[in-house]
């Protein structure tokens, strides 16, 4: 970085800079461990000479750090795929069910936001329809920091909510389903060819809440991708044409996941898994009646905790859904 002319171009140095950064990020923690574990053998070799409780106390507690690091850094390994660093786009559909399905789709948006506020990632809602009653209709967002994608890839899938339902006249306990995909959100420098005439473009009046404008204008877009059946849609904002350049955002989104599993079908791994992507087949259950408990499917994880795993403290699940899924790859 110190070379002469190394700022001549700036693209290209901020693009070396990133990467310097990125290798510090595997580099330092792994000498810090291994200095560590160095200091505390030596400090191990006074305790063969000597009993000291408090010497002894501070080695563990060492030891724990080295481990808590390594843990990280093995986590961290398993977020080192094509797309894991990028941005996310997370959408949220109910299933059968009505308002009960509805409801609980919106619980899970809520749930994947307040997870992305706890890791300090910031949250754009592309798209959000209501339902008439409660609920939701379907939820888009766009979740931005580093490795969002990575982490989120692993809530792919069916939701399985069980609870005394509070739309029930009777109090009857009820089984509800919310399906939730996830894609990478891709750069502008990334090519997904898309051409015009494979388009259809409908606008329409936003529904819900945004203000007069919002619901007297035809504003709100849906973009078909006639091709592939692709169909994404926006209404967030007043501007038809912000919503527009939203929609081919989400779009190219969609499109460039597509490509990616047509090419992963080869492999029979993620078009295996998506097969299992159907109401019925859930990989995380959240059971509020007759006991609380949530439990991933894929790899046994439970709490009890419910509010909290609804609070967005769902890291448990996450990381041990990525550790099983490197440690399958490494077989």
């Amino acid at each position: 970085m110190s070379r002469p002319g190394f700022w001549d171009d700036p693209e290209q140095a901020r693009s070396v800079i990133d990467r310097s950064n990125e290798l510090k990020e595997w580099v330092e923690p792994w000498d810090e461990a291994a200095d560590t574990l160095d200091e505390m053998e030596e400090l191990a070799v006074l305790l063969e000479d000597e009993e000291d409780a408090e010497l002894r106390t501070e080695i563990d507690d060492e030891l724990q750090t080295v481990k808590e690091t390594l843990d990280r850094l093995e986590l961290k390994s398993m977020l080192r795929g094509e797309d894991t660093h990028r941005n996310a786009i997370l959408t949220v559909h109910p299933g059968a069910g009505g308002t009960e399905s509805q409801d609980w789709a919106e619980m899970l948006t809520r749930m994947y936001t307040r997870w992305a506020e706890r890791r300090g990632f910031e949250v754009e809602v592309l798209d959000l329809v209501p339902a008439e009653e409660a609920g939701i209709k379907s939820a888009a967002l766009e979740v931005k920091g580093r490795y969002a994608y990575g982490y989120l890839a692993a809530e792919r899938g069916v939701h399985r909510l069980v609870r005394i339902s509070p739309f029930d006249s009777e109090g009857r306990r009820h089984t509800s389903f919310a399906s939730v995909f996830v894609y990478p959100r891709i750069d502008d420098d990334i090519e997904v060819e898309i051409n015009e005439e494979d388009l259809r473009v409908d606008t329409y009046r936003a529904s819900g809440a945004g203000g007069q404008h919002v619901n007297k204008t035809d504003s709100a877009v849906r973009i078909t991708h006639e091709p592939t059946g692709v169909v994404v849609s926006c209404q967030q904002e007043r501007s038809q044409h912000k919503n527009r350049r939203t929609a081919m955002k989400m779009l190219r989104a969609e499109l460039y996941q597509k490509k990616k599993e047509e090419r992963e079908q080869e492999r029979q791994e993620l078009e295996a898994k998506k097969s299992d992507i159907s109401f019925g087949s859930q990989i995380r259950s959240y059971v509020l009646h007759p006991y609380t408990m949530v439990k991933d499917h894929r790899t046994d994880v439970e709490t009890g905790d419910v509010d909290a795993a609804l609070d967005g403290e769902i890291d448990e699940f996450i990381e041990a859904y990525l550790k099983e899924q490197g440690s399958e790859a490494g077989d």
